[in-house]
C-alpha cells in the first residue's frame, strides 16, 4: 500500500494570464511549450452561441451519465481509463451527438483547431486528431457537472493517466511533453463550478505516493495543504487553456441554478513535428 505520506509537494512555479477578449494561436503555442500554466479569456465567445450549445447538449439523445464517480451528464468519448480499441470506437460512435452540439454555429472549438492547425502548419508542425486504424477522436467532449460537496471535481492531474494509456495509443508520448487541457464553458453555475490550480506539477514519485500512478486522481487535501492556489471565476463565455500537468479540481456549485458545462479536449506535442488532440 503506498504511504500517502512519504512525499512532500514541491512547489512549481506558474505564469498565468487573465484577459477579456478572443484567444489567439501564440498564447495557445505558449501553452503547448510550458512557457504559460494558464489562460483565462473571459467573452472569449458569444452568449447566444454559449446558449445555442446548452440547448443542443440538453436535448442530444446522444446524453449519457458518468461512471466515474463524478456526478453529471456527456456527450462524447473520453480516453481515461479506456484501451485504444474502447476509445476509439466510443469516439466513432459519438461523433454524430458531438457534431449536433454545434448544428450550424460557427463554433468556437472548430474555430481554434482550425486556426491553430494552420499556424503550426506555418511552422512546419502537423496538428491533427489522434487517432487509430479503428477511427479517430472527436473535436471535444462536452461535460454537464452536478456536485456540490467542496469539489465537483476532485484535485487531479492529467498526465497520469496519458502516460499509462498503453503503447497502443499514439498520445502516450504526449505525457513527455505539456498535456494541454483546453476547456469553453457554455453554461456557468452563479456561484461555485470555479477552476481551482495549485503550483504543483506532481512527479511518478509523488504520484506513486499519492496512490494515483494510473490515474493522477484523486490528490488529498492533506497532500495539497501547503501548496499555494489561484481559482478561477468562471463565467458562460469564457476559455481557460491550462498545462494538465499541474494538479487542478473543480469547486462545488452551491445554489439550484445552471450546471457547468464544458467543452474539454486534450492537445500536446507527441514530437517535435506533431501536436496530437483528443478527448
Amino acid at each position: 500500500m503506498p504511504s500517502h505520506i512519504s512525499q512532500v509537494p514541491a512547489i512549481s512555479p506558474v505564469s498565468i494570464r487573465e484577459r477579456i477578449g478572443s484567444i489567439n494561436t501564440a498564447e495557445i503555442i505558449s501553452v503547448l511549450k510550458g512557457e504559460l500554466t494558464a489562460l483565462h479569456i473571459k467573452q472569449a465567445f458569444s452568449t447566444e452561441v454559449a446558449e445555442e450549445i446548452t440547448t443542443n447538449f440538453i436535448g442530444s439523445s446522444g446524453l449519457r451519465e458518468r461512471k466515474d464517480g463524478v456526478p453529471g451528464q456527456y456527450v462524447g468519448a473520453s480516453h481515461y481509463r479506456k484501451d485504444a480499441a474502447t476509445y476509439f470506437a466510443d469516439a466513432e460512435a459519438a461523433r454524430p451527438y458531438v457534431e449536433a452540439l454545434f448544428k450550424n454555429l460557427v463554433d468556437p472549438v472548430r474555430a481554434i483547431f482550425g486556426a491553430l492547425k494552420r499556424e503550426l502548419h506555418n511552422q512546419g508542425i502537423e496538428l491533427r486528431l489522434a487517432r487509430s486504424e479503428r477511427g479517430q477522436a472527436n473535436v471535444c467532449r462536452a461535460i454537464s457537472w452536478s456536485g456540490r460537496g467542496t469539489f465537483s471535481l476532485d484535485p487531479h492531474d492529467d498526465v497520469a493517466q496519458v502516460l499509462c494509456a498503453g503503447n497502443d495509443y499514439e498520445l502516450s508520448s504526449v505525457a513527455h511533453n505539456t498535456v494541454a487541457a483546453l476547456n469553453f464553458y457554455p453554461s456557468m453555475p452563479e456561484e461555485g463550478g470555479n477552476l481551482k490550480l495549485w503550483s504543483h506539477k506532481p512527479t511518478v514519485a509523488d504520484r506513486i505516493s499519492q496512490g494515483v500512478e494510473t490515474t493522477g486522481y484523486p490528490y488529498s487535501a492533506a497532500y495539497l495543504d501547503a501548496v499555494p492556489c489561484r481559482e478561477f471565476q468562471l463565467k458562460a463565455g469564457d476559455i481557460a487553456l491550462i498545462d494538465g500537468g499541474f494538479v487542478h479540481g473543480v469547486t462545488g456549485q452551491s445554489g439550484t441554478g445552471k450546471h457547468r458545462l464544458v467543452l474539454n479536449s486534450f492537445f500536446g506535442f507527441a514530437r517535435p513535428d506533431l501536436v496530437l488532440w483528443w478527448t
